[in-house]
């Protein structure tokens, strides 16, 4: 993808991610986008090579969570 069509979608993206997190943790959208922000899955997701951004919502969700759980991203191998 080229990164004009890539720098469209990715704050399309965080901003599915950032309401999924405030909904799903009762949590301030603020304090939302500081924690993603703050995350390694978020260097991976505004990194177009890793493909990360490819993954569902929820997917990216589940791998915020684990990585706030394990203190580490751990990414699907496929």
């Amino acid at each position: 993808m080229d990164k004009e069509k890539f720098n469209t979608i990715l704050p399309v993206i965080t901003a599915h991610l950032v309401d999924k997190i405030s909904t799903s943790e009762n949590m301030p959208e603020d304090e939302a986008i500081e924690n993603l922000y703050a995350s390694e899955l978020y260097v991976f997701l505004e990194n177009e090579r890793t493909k990360v951004w490819q993954y569902s919502t929820q997917k990216l969700y589940d791998l915020y969570k684990c990585e706030k759980s394990n203190g580490k991203l751990e990414l699907p191998e496929y």
